[in-house]
């Protein structure tokens, strides 16, 4: 037999080629008239790890599905393994744009718990209320430079990041990390302000202005981005009730409902400010009402910068739950670490259950915290604005086209930290 000739037997006919395998991203199945579509879970434009499986028509979306849980890292039952002290480590990496805030929210609920909220030194508040608005700020910077970049916006990402570097660098100088700092404690915050900060913070409070009518002019009415946002993903007042929307996506929609005014924590009824609210319900609405919000944080950051001028004790001055500064003074790194050690593990909080809820940038963020009188949460259960906030893409997309899908997902601003947890 020679090369080439085909075996005894057998055809001589050529060997079809092998149709190569379906690509992983093509996963298509056509039903009738529509077709399906598995967008993400990478697709750069979901804001993190969502995979939307789309039934279009045409260009126009029918339905869709979301699958969630990629990013599940048990952050809730890593913290009931710890102790009370340490469990705000974990809790800050929920919504990693707003480690602060979900610390607070934490600490809020522990104190409670104790019974100590009305003992917090006045200056630890006026603290925590700094460095959570300038956290809210950082966050829409994030959502507003990476949401320009979807819409082909790109100059918008260099402005935005421009400001929240200068936030970073506060966090920094206060807490000692950029962003999680683990600063906030049970009573107070892990030390005063250190000598420059106030001088940093003008800084930022002087250029901020300028910055955000550079992002107006830019941003505001241009004919593109309107085009994109108008008239797209709209919910009304009634089914954003309906579906437990919280934070700027509720008040794009009419619905005045802010944690800050409604239930007040920190001293946050001391304070003047709006909550700014659309009625249109689209994604240029919450576009609009979250540049609102960061002109409305800095408005409560010059006031808070005004009370700082006036000293005061940072840490509650109750024995049971901060040991006394001066025991510390003398001790070397090692003993200093063993005594903070024996300290973790001896605080215990009051048995019994709490719900706490701050506003956080994207809404209503809550912990359901139970304790059983020992060192340890006995259970430790979050109510994450994005997961709810997330669900109601079911109700807006339907009938817009596939392209508005980036929209529509950026208009929330998902953070997927605290969605899978």
């Amino acid at each position: 037999m020679s090369i080439g000739e085909a075996p005894p037997g057998t055809s001589n006919l050529p060997i079809p080629p092998t149709p190569p395998a379906p690509r992983s991203m093509d996963l298509v199945e056509r039903v009738g008239n529509t077709m399906t579509l598995s967008m993400g879970p990478q697709h750069p434009s979901t804001h993190g790890v969502l995979q939307v499986v789309v039934e279009i028509s045409g260009e126009i979306v029918e339905k869709l599905e979301m699958e969630i849980g990629y990013l599940h890292t048990g952050i809730e039952k890593t913290c009931e393994n710890l102790f009370w002290t340490q469990s705000s480590t974990g809790i800050e990496r929920m919504d990693y744009l707003n480690p602060l805030g979900n610390a607070l929210c934490y600490m809020l609920g522990v104190e409670k718990l104790l019974g100590v909220t009305d003992e917090i030194p006045e200056r630890a508040s006026q603290i925590r209320v700094l460095l959570c608005e300038l956290s809210r700020i950082a966050s829409h910077c994030v959502w507003l430079g990476t949401g320009g970049i979807d819409l082909g916006a790109i100059s918008t990402f260099f402005y935005t990041f421009d400001i929240r570097e200068d936030i970073l660098a506060l966090i920094e100088v206060s807490g000692g990390a950029r962003m999680h700092p683990n600063y906030l404690r049970i009573g107070g915050v892990n030390g005063d302000l250190p000598d420059g900060f106030l001088a940093k913070l003008d800084r930022l409070i002087e250029k901020f202005p300028t910055r955000m009518r550079e992002l107006r002019t830019l941003l505001q009415n241009n004919p593109i981005l309107r085009d994109r946002m108008i008239d797209v993903g709209i919910i009304d007042a009634k089914d954003a009730v309906a579906w437990s929307l919280t934070g700027p996506s509720l008040r794009g929609s009419g619905i005045g409902y802010d944690i800050r005014r409604a239930y007040p924590y920190s001293g946050y009824e001391t304070y003047e400010f709006d909550v700014p609210t659309r009625t249109e319900g689209d994604a240029y609405a919450r576009f609009l009402v979250r540049l609102d919000e960061m002109d409305e944080s800095m408005r409560i950051i010059r006031q808070v910068r005004k009370r700082l001028e006036r000293p005061g004790p940072i840490m509650i001055d109750n024995p049971k739950i901060a040991q006394p500064a001066k025991e510390t003074i003398s001790l070397s790194m090692e003993a200093l670490i063993h005594h903070f050690k024996i300290v973790s593990e001896s605080f215990r909080v009051t048995p019994g259950d709490v719900y706490q809820a701050i506003e956080s940038p994207r809404g209503e963020l809550a912990y359901y915290i139970v304790s059983n009188g020992n060192n340890r949460p006995w259970r430790i259960r979050t109510r994450p604005a994005s997961l709810y906030n997330l669900q109601a893409l079911k109700l807006m997309a339907p009938k817009n086209l596939i392209a508005d899908m980036v929209v529509m997902i950026g208009s929330l601003d998902p953070v997927f930290g605290e969605v899978d947890r």
